[in-house]
């Protein structure tokens, strides 16, 4: 049995030896690096040979089942899985849909498995996919890890407001570590939807507002889940999603239309995938929404046009959850064969959920409404990638890793310096903080205060409550002997409050020193279909902290949430946005509190003034009547300004910062070349600080109206008192081009506005021309 093992296998993969395929790697042979990264000890060329070996011997069946996706735990074919059920003898719907994975598995058709994670699970299907079926092909195991896996960090939003890709590239490492030691291969993230709106409940999962910070943010995640060999131990597949412009949904109301130009896709919501596809990603997702009347998930244009021909991905495309069948909804299809053409002839490789694939292309193949070529292109496509990621070489999860790395001393650490960095100091009037350690009271009130579940936000994967600390625990642990901490929750997250609970906490703040007020959201009020039309504090929060304000004593709020909220800030002497932090969140915040450390996030994206200026975003575009104070008729509202409450880039510090000497390597460049920018940063303050140094361009005249600011570089620095720190950026020759209105791209001749500060508000300015 063993020989005819081995000659199968011999012929079907081209020699390699047995047990390297169970996962035994022979001593003393070098692994090297091909086009598509370290995935085989073979040439690329000896690789595609491998896949199109597979190829040649696959069934239709067996391709479909390569481009097949179900959901551990459910059965989306539900006739399928009553006659496993009836087989089986089994009795509840999960035992039969594992029955059928099962079945499915050993018949070579099912290419991926969602939400099936531990070592012994996933290793159990994988045994059955490598040793039972016909061909041993390897699947691939998907779950959300999308701050983290059992180590929870910030946000995605509150990790992007760190500004330090190379820390948020080692909080992805931690999460590919922790997640691959149950069996997780491919993770969906990073999400590098760009998000103008904060009425849509996954601004959350991503970087913000801008196509600059948003690229980099992707890219470091993407490096940090994959490094530079995709087939090492303790690596997943990245996907970045959802593609494309998912952010821009109409009203901010999720799973909605988006109705936007050419001009604006490619400006704004492509280049963040592009960066992940340059930076190397495995895979994408392709989105829900309706883009200018064709969906994504059967969009051509955009995932053969721009995704495959000008930019040569060689992964592939997964649909979203029932993003295929959905196009039934969306009047794109008119039954579910309809939908799987649409969506398999615009370039989605993978069905996630649907079941379409399996059940439809079939027939549409053997009719010849789908071409055979367009199957085998795909299932390439898939394969490739189960190569780069190593799966035949070394298809089972070592079940004694998890217990080391999960919750790990480094991975904690790691928790702790994202949240930290992540903090965004927005208001400190008087400089109410730091607060000092001669209190001999203090009032910690607000529904989130003692809240050790809600603190880790949404998408929180195998994150748990037990492991982490609420920032009533934090507070007590931090304050010195001889200070009292009096704490009562004033009021429910949501709803209404009792009126005696207001009443008690109007009570506990007379009688303290200082009053920490925790408000903000609940974890699952933001993610996917977490929309809202008010970003208002929710329930009778903002009516809780009127009532402890008008006691008079100093009030610092601190705000755990997934977007912008609108409040009162000017009521507010102090305000700190702690984003959902995470495991290690409350210590972080305790620590701010306190100048333990000093805050130095900066805002990813704008704090509106109230709803009605939404959208709301920095680098916006000129009219032909800008605003003016003393002109009526001009660009603005009646009864607020145009400016945010916040404004991108945003972030106080309890030291200052001043800048000078702004120079430009020349005042007139060729087109083409790149312009070297310096400026010197000196910490004017009492403290140890740190500050994101913005580099922003205008580009003044251009064929095409182009954005009042542009981000195009920024460096976080960390400067003692007194100490000064020239800041060098190089602003790449791309950086200055633009789509002209032809909407082909290039850099226009004529004067650029360089802008260097501490955030989008402000800054040095200095001129330079582009010949």
């Amino acid at each position: 049995f063993r020989e005819i093992l081995l000659h199968e296998y011999r012929e079907a993969f081209g020699g390699a030896p047995l047990r390297e395929r169970v996962g035994f790697a022979l001593p003393g042979k070098a692994v090297p690096k091909g086009p598509l990264g370290a995935y085989s000890h073979k040439s690329a060329s000896d690789t595609e040979a491998r896949i199109e070996g597979l190829i040649r011997k696959m069934t239709l069946e067996e391709k479909l089942g390569q481009m097949t996706q179900f959901s551990y735990g459910e059965s989306p074919i539900s006739l399928e899985a009553m006659t496993m059920t009836e087989k089986a003898g089994v009795s509840t719907k999960a035992e039969a849909a594992l029955e059928l994975y099962k079945s499915l598995t050993r018949e070579g058709r099912l290419g991926s498995v969602l939400n099936c994670f531990g070592a012994a699970k996933t290793n159990e299907l994988q045994r059955i996919a490598v040793e039972e079926s016909r061909l041993g092909i390897p699947l691939l195991f998907g779950y959300d890890v999308i701050h983290g896996y059992r180590t929870i960090f910030p946000i995605p939003l509150g990790q992007a407001a760190t500004w330090n890709p190379a820390l948020v590239e080692k909080g992805a490492r931690a999460a590919a570590v922790e997640a691959s030691s149950e069996g997780v291969n491919w993770n969906f993230s990073p999400m590098v939807d760009i998000a103008r709106d904060p009425r849509w409940g996954r601004v959350a999962e991503g970087a913000g507002e801008d196509p600059y910070l948003g690229s980099a943010m992707g890219v470091a995640q993407v490096r940090g889940y994959q490094t530079e060999d995709l087939g090492a131990p303790g690596t997943v597949a990245a996907c970045a999603k959802h593609y494309v412009a998912y952010g821009a949904a109409v009203a901010g109301r999720d799973y909605n239309t988006v109705d936007i130009s050419e001009r604006t896709l490619r400006e704004v919501y492509l280049p963040p995938f592009e960066a992940s596809v340059k930076g190397g990603v495995a895979t994408l997702m392709s989105a829900f929404n309706d883009l200018n009347g064709i969906p994504a998930s059967g969009n051509r244009h955009t995932i053969t046009d721009i995704l495959r021909s000008e930019w040569g991905f060689q992964g592939f495309v997964v649909s979203d959850w029932e993003s295929i069948a959905q196009l039934v909804p969306h009047g794109f299809a008119a039954d579910r064969d309809q939908a799987g053409r649409e969506a398999v002839l615009a370039g989605v490789d993978m069905d996630m959920v649907d079941g379409i694939y399996m059940q439809s292309l079939p027939r549409l193949v053997k009719n010849g409404a789908v071409p055979m070529e367009v199957i085998d292109e795909a299932v390439r496509r898939i394969l490739r990638i189960k190569l780069r990621k190593g799966l035949f070489e070394r298809p089972y999860t070592d079940p004694h890793v998890a217990e080391k790395v999960i919750l790990c001393c480094e991975h904690r650490k790691t928790a702790l310096d994202l949240a930290r960095e992540s903090l965004v100091l927005l208001r400190n009037e008087k400089n109410l903080l730091p607060l000092g350690d001669d209190l001999r009271s203090i009032a910690l009130i607000g529904p989130l205060a003692d809240d050790r579940i809600n603190i880790l936000g949404s998408w929180t994967a195998q994150g748990r409550g037990e492991d982490t600390a609420t920032v009533l625990e934090a507070l007590k642990a931090r304050v010195k002997p001889g200070c009292k901490v009096a704490y009562t929750r004033g009021c429910p997250i949501q709803g209404e409050a009792p009126e005696d609970e207001i009443t008690k906490a109007v009570q506990v703040a007379q009688a303290s020193d200082v009053i920490i007020l925790v408000l903000g959201e609940a974890g699952d009020m933001c993610g996917e279909a977490a929309s809202r039309t008010s970003i208002a504090l929710p329930g009778d929060q903002e009516k809780l902290l009127r009532a402890v304000v008008a006691t008079g004593k100093p009030v610092a709020l601190v705000l755990l949430s997934g977007r912008p909220l609108t409040f009162p800030a000017d009521l507010v002497p102090a305000v700190l946005e702690a984003w959902f932090p995470g495991t290690r969140g409350a210590q972080a915040v305790v620590e701010a509190l306190f100048a333990d450390i000093n805050p130095g996030g900066k805002l990813p994206i704008s704090f509106p003034r109230n709803v009605g200026q939404i959208p709301i975003f920095y680098n916006s575009k000129s009219t032909g009547r800008p605003a003016k104070e003393t002109d009526k008729f001009t660009s603005k509202y009646l009864d607020a300004p145009n400016s945010p409450m916040y404004p991108f880039g945003h972030g106080l510090s309890y030291t200052t910062f001043a800048y000078s000497g702004l120079k430009l390597g020349a005042e007139r460049i060729r087109a083409g070349s790149d312009m070297e920018v310096r400026v010197t940063v000196t910490n004017t303050g009492p403290r140890a600080g740190d500050e994101v140094v913005q580099l922003y361009i205008q580009d003044l005249v251009a064929s095409a109206t182009r954005p009042v600011l542009e981000l195009k570089g920024f460096h976080r620095i960390r400067l003692t008192p007194g100490e000064s720190h020239e800041v060098t950026f190089v602003l790449a020759a791309d950086s200055m081009a633009s789509y002209d209105r032809s909407m082909k791209k290039g850099i226009e001749p004529g004067k650029f506005r360089v802008q260097v500060g501490g955030s989008s508000a402000d800054g040095l300015e200095a001129l330079f021309e582009v010949e």
